[in-house]
């Protein structure tokens, strides 16, 4: 597989990895290899950083447009996400309540399915 493919299953930035990873083929052994065991350079980059734009969304509570919106446009580390979350911006929070707001419409959507379901099944 492409290198970008196994950076995102890895949950890693590519440029931010080893050259050697960015410019070969990765094969599923290789990929469930670095699953089971990472290398250290593989923690180093899942907790340090920098992170892909839908990695900083999930720890930030929002969503990828989202980032866009506030102006995201560059991956970022990890201190750099908790110094956003210790003293967030108009955007962030704007952007959390929106998130919030759309994960209760799920729910409520769910909820009304499964009502609807249920009562198909009783007639």
């Amino acid at each position: 597989m492409k290198p970008a493919t196994a950076a995102q299953k890895l949950g890693i930035y590519l440029p931010a990895a080893p050259e050697d990873f960015q410019k070969g083929t990765v094969t599923r052994e290789f990929l469930n290899k670095l699953l089971a065991s990472p290398p250290e350079w593989l923690v180093e980059l899942r907790l340090t950083g920098p992170h892909p734009r839908q990695i900083v969304a999930s720890k930030l509570g929002v969503s990828a447009s989202g980032l866009a919106r506030g102006g995201v446009t560059d991956p970022l580390t990890t201190a750099e996400i908790q110094e956003l979350l210790a003293s967030p911006p108009e955007w962030l929070v704007r952007e959390r309540a929106t998130q919030a707001a759309v994960r209760e419409e799920q729910k409520r959507i769910k909820e009304r399915d499964a009502q609807r379901r249920e009562a198909a099944e009783q007639e």
